[in-house]
């Protein structure tokens, strides 16, 4: 089992990184493979809308940045965490870029996997960043792992993250409930129960 972290901070070690670290090092603790990995300064291009996804294979009709490698490497995971820093009311843009055309695309990638979300501050808009990073999730049917507090640190500082103790228990709390969930749905698994037949063709329009 294997969970990947993506680092939507152009700081690549940064709070964030200093937050998904937390994650990553309970997971191997509990014997969980995970891979950090970081978008990095370059502009990520938003979903268009154009539909052309629906001709292609689990992919984005774009290919100048990181999105079709990050899908590929979701392909291989059995879970997610997405962090991010919160520099203005919300996650960055590049993270939601990044989401909106991974999710958009590639939905059977994600869905039924569980997944976390996580942000850092300096001092507000954390409750506003993981509902907007929340909603990705709940499209694809994602179990939704959650700790013992909102996922969220605060601090100017990789240093200063390390000192908000109830935020790092709660990152650790955060990792052990992921490898919980994996650990679950594999006992499901060997079970034999599978994941409900559901529906997915019908598009209302309001507006004729």
């Amino acid at each position: 089992m294997n969970v990947l972290l993506i680092n939507g901070s152009t700081r690549r070690e940064g709070c964030t990184a200093a937050a998904l670290g937390v994650v990553a090092e309970t997971l191997r603790n509990e014997g969980i493979e995970s891979e950090i990995v970081w978008v990095g300064k370059d502009p990520v291009r938003d979903c268009t809308g154009c539909l052309a996804c629906r001709k292609l294979d689990n992919a984005c009709v774009f290919g100048d940045d990181r999105v079709n490698g990050l899908i590929q490497k979701a392909k291989a995971a059995d879970g997610f965490v997405f962090g991010s820093p919160v520099y203005f009311s919300n996650a960055t843009g590049a993270l939601h870029c990044l989401l909106n055309r991974m999710f958009y695309s590639s939905s059977a990638v994600f869905r039924g996997k569980p997944g976390a979300v996580l942000v850092s501050a300096r001092r507000a808009g954390t409750t506003a960043s993981l509902e907007s990073l929340y909603q990705y999730l709940a499209y694809c049917e994602m179990p939704i792992v959650t700790s013992s507090y909102w996922n969220m640190v605060h601090g100017f500082t990789p240093e200063d993250v390390q000192k908000d103790l109830e935020g790092m228990q709660t990152l650790r709390n955060l990792g052990r409930n992921m490898a919980w969930h994996l650990r679950c749905l594999q006992a499901v698994k060997d079970a034999g129960l599978v994941k409900p037949a559901n529906e997915y063709s019908a598009r209302t329009h309001f507006i004729r």
